[in-house]
C-alpha cells in the first residue's frame, strides 16, 4: 500500500473519532452546566470543555479568558468555527477529503456514511442553536461515528488498509478518553467540593454518560459511582471498548498485523507493546497513589509519541 493511501485512511478514522469526542464533550458540558443549584455546582463547565478539547489558546485569542466562556461561544467554536482546525465541521470536512482521496480503498458503505454526513451537516443553521437543536446536532455527530465505525468493522477486508484505519481510530480514542478523565479530575470539581459529595457523584455519572459507559459501569461493579471505580473502568478494564487498555490491546494487535504483512517490526510496535504492558501491570490503587493526573499526562505524552512513530515508520 502507498504511504499516501495509508496516511489518508489513518487520518480519516482519526478525524471521525475526534468529531465524536467533541460531540461527547459538548454533551457532558451541557449536562454539567445545567446541574441543579442544590448540587452546589459553581464551575464554568464551558471553559473546561475547551480545555478538554485541547484548543484553549486559540479560543482565548478569539473570545477571551476561559473563566468567562459562554455556551454560545464554546458551541460555535468547537462545533462550527471554520478557523478552528479541530471543530466538528472541519473534522468532517477533512475526513470527507481524505475519503475522496482514497475512494477506491473504501467500501461503498463507508463512503456513504461520510458523504451523507457532510451533506446533512450543512443543513444545520449557521447561528446559535437552541437547546433542542444542539441536542439533535450532537446526536447526529455521535450516530455518524457509530455508523462509520460499524461500516468499517463489517465491510472492510482485514488487510493493511483496515489495520491502518483501526490504528488511527484507537489512537485517537485513547487520547480522548484520557483527556476527558483528566479534566474531570482536576478542573470540573470545585476546590471547596468534597470528593464523594453530591456534585462529585453527578459529575462522574455525567462523565460515564459522555463515553457511553454508565450502563457498563453498573454491569461491571454493581456499586454506586465512585471515582476510583470509574477510573478503573476507563483506564484498565479491557472489557470497556473506550478504556485505555482496550484501545492499546487493539492498537498493538493491528500494528503487529501490519508488521507481519510487511515483514518488519519497528519502533511503533515496540512502543505500543510497552504501553500495553504498563497498563496490564498497573492497579488502580498504584495509579491513584502516584497521582492520576501525572499518570494521564504521561500517557497522553506517550500516546502522542506513538502517533509520531507511526507517521515516521509508515506514513511519510
Amino acid at each position: 500500500m502507498l504511504s499516501r493511501t495509508a496516511d489518508n485512511l489513518y487520518w480519516l478514522t482519526r478525524y471521525v473519532e475526534r468529531a465524536d469526542c467533541l460531540a461527547r464533550i459538548l454533551d457532558v458540558s451541557q449536562r454539567l452546566a445545567y446541574t441543579p443549584v442544590t448540587y452546589g455546582g459553581s464551575t464554568n463547565e464551558w471553559g473546561s470543555a475547551v480545555l478538554t478539547a485541547g484548543c484553549a489558546e486559540q479560543f482565548i485569542e478569539r473570545y477571551g479568558p476561559l473563566e468567562t466562556a459562554t455556551e454560545e461561544h464554546v458551541v460555535s467554536f468547537l462545533a462550527f468555527e471554520p478557523e478552528n482546525p479541530t471543530s466538528i465541521r472541519n473534522c468532517f470536512e477533512v475526513a470527507r477529503t481524505n475519503a475522496r482521496s482514497v475512494r477506491t480503498a473504501l467500501t461503498s458503505e463507508m463512503w456513504d456514511v461520510i458523504n451523507s454526513a457532510w451533506i446533512e451537516l450543512r443543513n444545520f443553521p449557521n447561528r446559535a442553536l437552541t437547546r433542542d437543536e444542539l441536542a439533535r446536532f450532537l446526536a447526529f455527530v455521535k450516530e455518524t461515528s457509530l455508523r462509520f465505525d460499524g461500516a468499517t468493522f463489517r465491510t472492510m477486508l482485514r488487510n493493511d488498509g483496515y489495520w491502518f484505519a483501526r490504528s488511527g481510530a484507537q489512537l485517537e480514542r485513547a487520547d480522548n478518553t484520557a483527556r476527558i478523565l483528566d479534566v474531570k479530575y482536576h478542573v470540573l470539581l470545585p476546590e471547596k467540593e468534597h470528593i464523594g459529595g453530591p456534585l462529585d457523584y453527578f459529575q462522574w455519572a455525567s462523565i460515564l454518560r459522555s463515553v457511553s459507559a454508565l450502563t457498563a459501569f453498573h454491569w461491571v461493579y454493581r456499586d454506586s459511582v465512585k471515582p476510583w471505580l470509574v477510573a478503573d473502568l476507563l483506564i484498565l478494564n479491557r472489557q470497556m471498548p473506550r478504556s485505555l487498555a482496550a484501545c492499546y490491546d487493539s492498537l498493538a494487535r493491528n500494528l503487529d498485523d501490519i508488521a507481519s504483512a510487511y515483514g518488519r517490526q519497528g519502533p511503533s510496535q515496540r512502543l505500543a507493546r510497552s504501553m500495553l504492558a504498563r497498563l496490564s501491570n498497573r492497579s488502580i490503587e498504584d495509579i491513584f497513589q502516584a497521582g492520576l493526573h501525572e499518570f494521564i499526562s504521561e500517557f497522553i505524552s506517550d500516546n502522542n509519541k506513538l502517533g509520531a512513530e507511526i507517521t515516521e515508520q509508515y506514513l511519510t
